[in-house]
């Protein structure tokens, strides 16, 4: 092998190695997107079982159950659409009815029930996050406008 074929295939080597890493790093990174989505956008979208999404709304009033241990079981809600959701695990201390959620998690194949993995709560009482902000204006729901939207 000449002194060029060997500084080729060091060079062809490098570019594989780089190349393969690139779709390492992409892959990985498909693997952690979670879509989010809004009760009303779930009777126009198909989500798969087993996808991991987030879900975002509010607490229904009223839909809030203990199970046993530390399981709970809501409603969430656009005003548009409503999905139950169960979550086992401690909920933040500002979760309660009325307020904005997000709940990260992922249907179960043949149940309408959201199994979250994941609950997260509003700040303080003036902050919703954007993403729930934005969706919930565009389905129309009318908000107080105390939210600070960041």
């Amino acid at each position: 092998m000449t002194r060029k074929q060997k500084r080729l295939a060091v060079i062809a080597g490098g570019v594989g190695f780089i190349v393969a890493a690139v779709l390492l790093v992409m892959f990985a990174f498909s693997q952690s997107v979670a879509y989010f989505y809004v009760p009303g956008d779930l009777s126009t979208v198909t989500v798969p079982p087993g996808t991991r999404i987030r879900l975002g709304g509010l607490v229904e009033a009223g839909s809030v159950k203990r199970g046993e241990g530390s399981t709970v079981t809501f409603t969430i809600t656009d005003t548009i659409g409503t999905v139950p959701v169960t979550y086992t695990g401690i909920l933040p201390d500002l979760f309660r009815e009325g307020q904005g959620v997000v709940a990260e998690g992922a249907f179960v194949a043949g149940d309408p029930v959201f199994v979250a993995d994941t609950v997260l709560a509003k700040h303080d009482e003036t902050y919703m996050p954007k993403d729930v902000a934005d969706r919930l204006k565009a389905q129309g729901v009318e908000l107080s406008g105390k939210e600070t939207v960041k």
